[in-house]
């Protein structure tokens, strides 16, 4: 991985002038287009990350996650919305998203909020409304020209975007937008979108249709309430729905068939978040990739063995140690990957 890295950031010098480039690259264009990029395509498996992963990062704009991404020695992702909507002109939101994300996730993951994060998670919802609504007119008449423009910058890189994950597919948002979603994604070429199980059939129907028209996938993404049939009602409704399956949670959900269910369901799976949790008798944590008791190895390996074509998509939950950061973790997990499947 080192050597990977020290490569990477030669690219970064050579980028203007191929200044770093060996003399027997000159003159050679096709070798020079490819020379440097990151390759994350390992023995057959492609593992991508979802750019979630570096929100702790002090830069969340389109180009910082890029450089995040390519640090990480990775050429494929699932990106989340606001990169790419910050990009293309989306209004900046006035409340602090990731603390609402903190606070939401604390409470769909069933712990109990205290009275003031109550109250800050409801004033932030009340000042949410507001923003909500004038980004629902933004995107109803957004250029999708910034979001292709991104997806050059990105190829330019040596970055493909697999998935796009804009907060447009729910129940509370238009149908406009979630047709600007769609369309988005198909600008920044993306196989599919993903959204959170919306736990409603009437909806993942409605997806399920409006993809179908929109030339694009769906998958699904569940937590806990992962089950070995949960993904089997949106499947049905439409082939363009499948599944965002996520091997962590299923495992923190005290599920046991986790391989049953991916020999089962591949051809279903559009990417599979890829993280290590501890089973319910082992307190369900988050923890650095090896120290829990999800099969991360044995995962990748089916995936090798079959040639299942769906990304290991690197989430990193667990709390960032003290001196590092996101991408130094998700070198890591990188690492840890090549490792299994070398």
């Amino acid at each position: 991985m080192k050597n990977r890295r020290e490569f990477l950031i030669k690219s970064a010098l050579g980028a203007a002038g191929l200044v770093a480039a060996p003399a027997w690259l000159q003159g050679a264009p096709s070798i020079i287009k490819s020379f440097n990029k990151p390759n994350s395509l390992i023995n057959g498996v492609q593992l991508g990350c979802i750019t979630y992963s570096f929100r702790s990062m002090p830069d969340q704009s389109a180009e910082a996650t890029l450089k995040y991404v390519t640090e990480s020695g990775l050429n494929a992702i699932e990106l989340m919305g606001d990169p790419a909507e910050s990009f293309a002109g989306m209004p900046s939101s006035p409340i602090n998203r990731m603390r609402m994300f903190q606070l939401m996730r604390k409470q769909r993951d069933g712990q109990d909020l205290n009275s003031s994060e109550k109250s800050e998670l409801d004033e932030m919802r009340a000042e949410g409304e507001a923003y909500r609504k004038e980004v629902a007119e933004w995107r109803a008449k957004a250029d999708m020209k910034k979001f292709e423009d991104l997806r050059k910058m990105y190829k330019a890189a040596g970055v493909s975007i697999y998935a796009f994950k804009p907060s447009a597919f729910g129940k509370n948002n238009t149908d406009a937008e979630i047709n600007y979603g769609m369309k988005a994604a198909k600008a920044l070429g993306a196989s599919h979108v993903t959204l959170e199980h919306p736990s409603d059939d009437a909806h993942t129907l409605k997806l399920g249709k409006m993809a179908e028209k929109n030339g694009i996938s769906v998958g699904y993404h569940g937590h806990e309430q992962e089950t070995f049939n949960f993904w089997d009602t949106a499947i049905s409704q439409s082939p363009k729905n499948g599944m965002n399956l996520d091997a962590g949670h299923y495992i923190a959900a005290g599920n046991t068939d986790l391989i049953p269910l991916i020999e089962k369901q591949h051809k279903h799976i559009l990417s599979m978040h890829t993280k290590d949790r501890q089973t319910p008798a082992n307190g369900k944590g988050n923890l650095a990739w090896g120290s829990g008791d999800t099969p991360i190895p044995e995962l990748l390996n089916l995936m090798k063995t079959n040639k299942y074509k769906f990304p290991a998509t690197i989430e990193l939950e667990y709390q960032v140690p003290e001196g590092s950061d996101a991408v130094k973790e998700v070198q890591k997990c990188v690492e840890f990957c090549e490792k299994a499947l070398s």
